[in-house]
């Protein structure tokens, strides 16, 4: 029977950098290893197979479906994969796939055009997973207003917590387009004899500060 190197599996590694919280033992080696194969791939040393990609794919099943997220963003971090790689890794990825890329678009900063192309693709979806996903702090930082707006909107739609929504606070404050397209939307609800969602309350009251 294999045996895992306690460094791996000893409560002083769980803080260990790029490796997230909470993983067993043999997670935590897989992904330091898949990690240490990313970061060479960034420097261009040899990556003929696309070694890392195959480990992106494979982050589900050797860590879980609960670290996923955190480690095919680390190694999305570790990788820095160009516009087109990490285009290629979005559109041809599982939902989970797609999630792991929009998550780590703020720790990638690709050129905007590039980033918002993904962005607003997800907030097309009905995916709520990608829609939380694509409004984080890269969205936040490079989302036109009218964009941002209808995706605040998306979240109201679809149910989203506008908890997700990244800079929040900041971007509704005093917005009174945002404001104005909230006030009709509740409208139509109680037109219609549907609730008005609790989340349409508070960022309404956000675009009513100063």
């Amino acid at each position: 029977m294999t045996t895992v190197p306690a460094r791996h599996d000893t409560p002083a590694d769980t803080g260990a950098p790029g490796l997230p919280p909470g993983l067993d033992g043999p997670a935590r080696a897989w992904l330091a290893d898949a990690l240490t194969e990313a970061a060479r791939a960034a420097q261009a040393e040899a990556d003929p197979g696309g070694t890392w990609q195959i480990r992106f794919a494979e982050a589900g099943r050797r860590c879980g479906p609960g670290h996923a997220d955190a480690a095919r963003v680390e190694l999305l971090a570790a990788a820095r994969p160009g516009v087109a790689d990490l285009t290629a890794l979005y559109r041809q990825g599982t939902a989970a796939e797609r999630r792991a890329v929009l998550l780590a678009l703020g720790r990638l900063e690709p050129a905007a055009a590039e980033g918002l192309a993904l962005v607003e693709d997800a907030l097309r979806t009905n995916d709520t997973s990608l829609v939380a996903a694509a409004l984080g702090p890269y969205a936040a930082a490079h989302l036109p207003a009218h964009a941002w707006r209808h995706g605040v909107l998306k979240c109201l739609f679809t149910g989203v917590p506008v908890a997700a929504v990244a800079g929040l606070s900041a971007r509704a404050r005093g917005d009174g387009e945002l404001g104005r397209m909230l006030r009709a939307y509740a409208a139509e609800r109680t037109a219609a004899g549907r609730p008005v969602p609790h989340d349409l309350t508070r960022v309404l009251a956000l675009t009513e500060e100063p």
